[in-house]
């Protein structure tokens, strides 16, 4: 437990005078909370709610955290080098913001300073383009309004990977108090102010221009920063018919029509598809709210819906593939997507990787990849432009696609149908289990290694540790697989690595041989069933 003595001398130490009243002014409870742990340095760096103390994102918390990652820089080779630093229009993001490059700046850093709050995919560009030895973006990308993050490109663009997140946290944890780091005020750069036209450029050799493309596009921006350089990257590459969701356009850190500003979420696309029948659009694109993700709408059996990550993945998948037919190219995905990716690549004769969760594993799935993505909405469909996902990028993709199937009077639901027929139907759900007490998610994994489930809907499943895995490929998993008749079933379960939940991920193939339609009726049937009996399982008596 954190003494009195050491709460005083935190917000002795807090350089920021609104969070030292904010602490002073709360009783012994609920700074015991605040002090009761840290915001640890993991999936990508920090994340969480924007308040004093060290369980908090604050102005001491980032100027701590880029005096432990400055240092990690200075031991690894890179005193002096160039850092990118950017941010989003979350509360907050404007101080940690200027802290972040403050503080390397009086490191000796070369700082670059985006000047306007903009998307994520903008410093993981920079990084490369720069050949920078870091990145920083203030961002909780999709998180509820009250949180912010602080997200870490390494060299090369590509999101931080163990054992760095440990060594940065545990030379965090020596920082001493952080109104005695100096800070150096960043002048402006005509390298942040061209970075923007740069990426731009970089998107139009990618993807191509006409002076028109006839598509109709809708599109939000839900809240984020993304709208206008989405809108801007679409007429460079001759997209000009694009109407935008005007009450979610502009950033705004409150995201007052979108509590939970997420394109999975349910309900969150609903202003985003009533605009795309109001004006019979061809494609509707949602980008979350740092616009590193990208969610796509399609009129499917007549009905218009938000497609699932692993949908959008065959179709991007399928696209590039075909560009790199009998290539030695590769494209991956994670092992919580679906298998239909690896199938298409397989009958292109292109190499195919699941990676473990997460981008900074997918990028990372080796030489010559072309294409990754997960099931979560994320797509990277330039890896040696932007090595993360990147909503922008793909959502110029996904329209170039539609306007290539809409030249041959099809649609995206008619080259799903198109994939489907070559290499049968996949469907994919998840389900998941939100606890109070942690413990629950350790029980329900030990259940499901010591006595998984032996059926799924009349399936006999076999069950694999994947903690049992070779190093590199073990992570806290468990996978129950079972061929069908016409198929087969696949589930995963894992922690979250971010929320108090166990995920499950539902998979449900069938062979190519029956219409889509008719396969995908019986798909469904068997998801749902699995869906139910995963649910009586995790009820089963231990909470």
């Amino acid at each position: 437990m954190t003494t009195p003595d050491a709460v005083a001398a935190w917000i002795e130490a807090d350089p920021d005078p609104r969070t030292r009243t904010e602490l002073a002014s709360l009783d012994p409870a609920a700074l015991g909370e605040r002090f009761s742990d840290t915001l640890h340095f993991g999936t990508a760096g920090l994340r969480g709610p924007v308040r004093g103390g060290p369980l908090g994102m604050n102005v001491a918390v980032v100027t701590k955290a880029t005096a432990g990652l400055a240092q990690w820089l200075i031991d690894h080779g890179h005193t002096g080098g160039t850092v990118v630093v950017g941010r989003d229009a979350r509360h907050g993001s404007e101080d940690f913001f200027a802290a972040t490059a403050e503080v390397l700046a009086a490191q000796g850093f070369d700082v670059v300073a985006l000047p306007e709050p903009g998307p994520t995919p903008l410093v993981a560009y920079a990084v490369r383009h720069l050949h920078a030895v870091a990145g920083i973006q203030i961002t909780a990308s999709h998180n509820p309004p009250a949180d912010n993050g602080y997200k870490v490109y390494l060299e090369h663009g590509a999101q931080l990977v163990p054992p760095a997140d440990a060594e940065i946290e545990d030379l965090i944890a020596a920082t001493g108090p952080a109104i005695d780091i100096p800070r150096t005020p960043v002048a402006p750069d005509e390298r942040a102010r061209n970075n923007i036209g740069h990426y731009l450029t970089r998107i139009v050799t990618r993807f191509g221009h006409r002076d028109h493309r006839s598509i109709s596009i809708a599109l939000t921006a839900m809240h984020g920063v993304g709208g206008d350089l989405a809108v801007q990257a679409l007429r460079e590459c001759g997209f000009h018919d694009v109407t935008v969701v005007g009450l979610q356009h502009a950033p705004d850190p409150d995201f007052p029509t979108a509590a939970f500003p997420n394109p999975e979420e349910p309900g969150a696309a609903d202003l985003l598809l009533a605009l795309t029948e109001d004006i019979d659009a061809d494609i509707a694109i949602a980008l979350d709210p740092d616009a590193d993700r990208c969610a796509v709408g399609a009129r499917i059996d007549g009905t218009w819906r938000m497609l699932t990550g692993d949908e959008t993945g065959a179709l991007l998948g399928a696209q590039i593939v075909a560009a790199h037919t009998g290539e030695d190219v590769l494209v991956a995905n994670t092992i919580v997507s679906g298998s239909l990716l690896g199938k298409i690549a397989a009958a292109a004769g292109v190499r195919y990787a699941a990676t473990l969760t997460g981008f900074k594993w997918l990028v990372r799935a080796g030489d010559g990849l072309v294409y990754a993505y997960e099931e979560a909405i994320g797509h990277c469909v330039d890896p040696d432009g932007v090595r993360d996902k990147d909503g922008i990028s793909a959502a110029v993709a996904l329209c170039v696609l539609t306007q290539e199937l809409a030249d041959s009077d099809r649609v995206l639901a008619d080259r799903l149908d198109e994939i489907e027929v070559e290499h049968g139907v996949h469907l994919t759900g998840q389900y998941s289990v939100r606890v109070d007490d942690l413990t629950q998610i350790a029980a329900i994994m030990e259940d499901l290694r010591t006595s998984p489930p032996r059926q799924l809907d009349g399936v006999e499943v076999d069950a694999e540790d994947l903690l049992e895995r070779a190093p590199g490929a073990s992570t806290d998993a468990v996978q129950l697989t079972g061929n069908t008749e016409t198929g087969q079933v696949r589930v995963i379960a894992r922690p979250s690595g971010t929320e108090p939940k166990l995920k499950f991920y539902l998979e449900v193939a069938e062979t190519p041989g029956p219409p889509p339609a008719t396969a995908r009726t019986s798909a469904q049937a068997r998801l749902s069933a699995i869906t139910a009996e995963i649910a009586a399982f995790c009820a089963g008596g231990r909470r």
